[in-house]
């Protein structure tokens, strides 16, 4: 790392200081146990089962990013938003590090996001290219995701191929293969050398998004403070060191994906990436072939494992802790998962992207009670408000509204298409001096002091991990059937734990008749389609009115009310 020190001497020493936090996660300099020869990242291909893992080294990393952080020079400029769009691969990892090498921002998108979504994440980053592959394999299955972007904006993209060594598709004229992009430093003799860009400390090196509670996606700039967070939190409570093996199912475009690298380069330890789809046998025998001793799970992974029995004959016990993420988790699940690995803990964590990690964590100092948390993060501190906006005695068992403290390394100070100060601190109560930051989780202490997140405070979604809105469901529902007068959507636990179902509750028009099952159906392709092919609609229930309050404002906790009977009904038939 590095540092050019100030010469002040007081609090402020450090201002002046510059770094460029890939470069961090590229030196061995950082750990005294890691070698130019340590291993980087493993990874292998879906339905690769009996081939050898792929490895790459420190030294082999390195020499990557700076490979393509100098074609980027060739391509860009200095400062430049660019784009990525493409599945968590070796390939998506090295150019998220060389355009932050490079001293450009990465704009991280998802993978499974429709056109639209896309268009609007690279229109309010102002993005000057995109990164993405031709087309995502998963399942067995070949999506197309470069025809996607070409939807989307008519920026510079440059494509990669998902099989072989060359695109399979022909490329609009602006666009450029993988190939042709690296071509451009050929000529260099020292291509795989690069100066890297130093920038203080505040200075943003990537765009991330997060719907809120608007339709319209927060664009959250994390600054080199973020990455740091993300390293020290893992290590501090997952206990990760040089040597441990570390891998999480997820997407850059999500806060889990650069968490996941920065954790993992940081702290010495190899990051292990799946080309594929996790709720198969194929993952699973990936976990057991790399030797992973940090599982990142979501709650319907590990269902979907349980019930389809996919690790059977698995040995998983190198696996010293599972982190569990994303949604609620589900008791029995935690226990099934735990036993597969002598019984190791399952470190529930709770955050946010504009967090750059968590503000609830459990942590292996400490006994842990599976779905719960036993603390606040590092760096963090919150207090539970009651329905006043009063804070709870901190040993006191409730119910109520998380206030976080302002202050936590590596979380946002800025929002580029909202007002910071509005959508995080404006409403909440002092407390101890301090105006309190929004953050929207309803949670509730224990008597025996743990913690157990109880949903949302606002109408934000959580589907399978990924945070959206209600007003973007029920604007797709609103348009999806010609027989809609308006809808209502609703997230609600499932009677047997683990991650909440969508319900879509419907007004017809006067004179219009539809069923609930062709609606669901109807929906579900409207949501896919607009917003995200992982989204889903479990139930439809059509009602006369919904009801509503003096001022006209709908009474969810009503609906809500409805949904979970309807749900207790549906699991006794």
């Amino acid at each position: 790392m590095h540092l050019h020190f100030s010469l002040n001497a007081d609090l402020n020493a450090f201002s002046g200081s510059v770094l460029n936090i890939a470069e961090c996660c590229l030196l061995p300099s950082n750990h005294p146990k890691r070698e130019d020869d340590s291993v980087a990242i493993v990874w292998r291909g879906e339905g690769c089962d009996d081939s050898p893992v792929n490895q790459m080294t420190l030294k082999e990393l390195r020499e990557q990013v700076m490979l393509v952080a100098n074609a980027l020079d060739a391509t860009f400029s200095k400062g430049d938003a660019i784009a990525t769009d493409m599945p968590m691969t070796v390939y998506a990892v090295v150019i998220y590090l060389a355009i932050i090498l490079a001293g450009c921002v990465v704009v991280l998108i998802a993978d499974s996001f429709a056109a639209r979504e896309i268009a609007i994440r690279l229109r309010v980053s102002n993005a000057k290219g995109i990164f993405t592959q031709d087309f995502i394999l998963r399942g067995g299955r070949k999506f197309s995701l470069y025809s996607k972007v070409v939807e989307a904006v008519p920026v510079k993209a440059i494509v990669l191929p998902a099989i072989g060594n060359d695109v399979s598709i022909q490329l609009r004229e602006q666009d450029l293969s993988w190939n042709d992009f690296l071509s451009s430093v050929s000529h260099l003799p020292r291509a795989n050398y690069y100066s890297p860009v130093y920038q203080p400390a505040d200075s943003v090196i990537n765009i991330l998004f997060s719907s809120g509670t608007t339709g319209e996606p927060k664009a959250i700039p994390w600054t080199q403070l973020s990455p740091i967070r993300c390293s020290s939190e893992q290590w501090a409570h997952l206990d990760v060191k040089v040597g441990d093996v570390n891998c999480s199912p997820t997407n850059l475009g999500w806060v889990v994906g650069p968490a996941l690298v920065f954790g993992c380069f940081l702290n010495g330890v190899t990051l292990a990436l799946f080309h594929g789809s996790p709720l198969g046998c194929s993952f699973c025998k990936f976990i057991q072939d790399t030797e992973v001793t940090t599982l990142g799970t979501v709650p319907s992974l590990v269902k979907t494992w349980k019930r389809t029995n996919c690790l059977e004959g698995l040995d998983w016990t190198k696996i010293k802790s599972f982190v569990s993420t994303g949604e609620a988790s589900s008791v029995d699940d935690d226990l099934w998962l735990s036993s597969k690995s002598y019984y190791n803990p399952i470190i529930e964590c709770c955050g946010g992207t504009e967090l750059a990690a968590s503000y609830i964590q459990g942590s292996s100092l400490q006994p842990q009670a599976f779905g719960a948390f036993s603390t606040a993060s590092m760096t963090t501190g919150f207090v539970i408000l009651d329905e006043h906006g009063v804070p709870f005695p901190d040993n006191e068992a409730c119910v109520g509204e998380v206030g976080l403290f302002p202050v936590s390394l590596g979380s946002s100070d800025r929002l580029l298409s909202a007002d910071h100060e509005e959508v995080y601190f404006r409403g909440m109560p002092m407390h101890k001096g301090m105006r309190l930051r929004r953050h929207g989780d309803i949670i509730k202490r224990t008597i025996g002091g743990y913690f157990v997140v109880q949903g949302r405070a606002d109408d934000t979604m959580n589907l399978g991990g990924i945070k959206t809105s209600s007003i973007e469901i029920e604007r797709v529902c609103d348009r999806a059937d010609e027989s809609i007068l308006e809808t209502a959507a609703i997230t609600v636990a499932q009677i047997d734990g683990g991650p909440e179902v969508l319900v879509v509750f419907a007004v017809l028009k006067p004179g219009f008749k539809c069923q609930p099952d062709k609606l669901k159906m109807t929906f579900t392709k409207a949501i896919q389609s607009d917003l995200n092919p992982l989204f889903k609609v479990s139930f439809v229930k059509i009602v006369t009115e919904f009801p509503r309050t003096a001022s006209n404002k709908l009474l969810g906790r009503v609906l809500m009310d409805q949904a979970k009977l309807e749900l207790s009904v549906k699991s006794r038939i």
